[in-house]
């Protein structure tokens, strides 16, 4: 089991985007960038064998950065998220202020699977749902019909 880069107590849920190191908190986080321990991997270094970290105002993290190492077996394909950025649909639903404070609400929730599961009783809630699911899992009928 891997433990957290900076304070070695906790399992680590959080990867640094600059340098990488795993780290499980915020507080862990503020400590890793004031302590100047944090050097920027190059997409030269040898010991960096993945993909380079994406560092930029619009995207500072990465999926992987956001999962642990078993939660990435359910990930999305990032063109596949970058999809549901595209989706006008999508942005029409967001434009509802209800659905906005639902998923503020699932956000910020202590225990994300109930607040889902209550957001779901919604059918605002549950058609943005249905909506990122159909971007990312197209059924083989609609795959066809958006082909004609």
């Amino acid at each position: 089991m891997q433990l957290c880069g900076v304070c070695s107590e906790h399992v680590p849920k959080y990867r640094c985007p600059a340098c990488r190191i795993r780290y499980c908190s915020v507080s862990c986080f503020k400590r890793h960038k004031d302590d100047d321990s944090c050097h920027p991997i190059k997409e030269s270094d040898p010991a960096f064998s993945g993909p380079a970290p994406v560092i930029s105002a619009e995207q500072p993290w990465i999926v992987e950065d956001l999962l642990d190492e078993d939660s990435q077996t359910d990930k999305v394909p990032l063109q596949k998220l970058q999809q549901l950025g595209d989706s006008e649909a999508l942005k029409d639903l967001l434009r509802n202020p209800h659905l906005r404070q639902l998923m503020m609400s699932v956000d910020s929730a202590g225990n994300k699977a109930s607040a889902v599961r209550d957001a779901m009783q919604e059918p605002l809630f549950v058609e943005f749902a249905d909506r990122c699911l159909q971007i990312i899992e197209p059924t083989q009928t609609e795959s066809a019909d958006d082909k004609h």
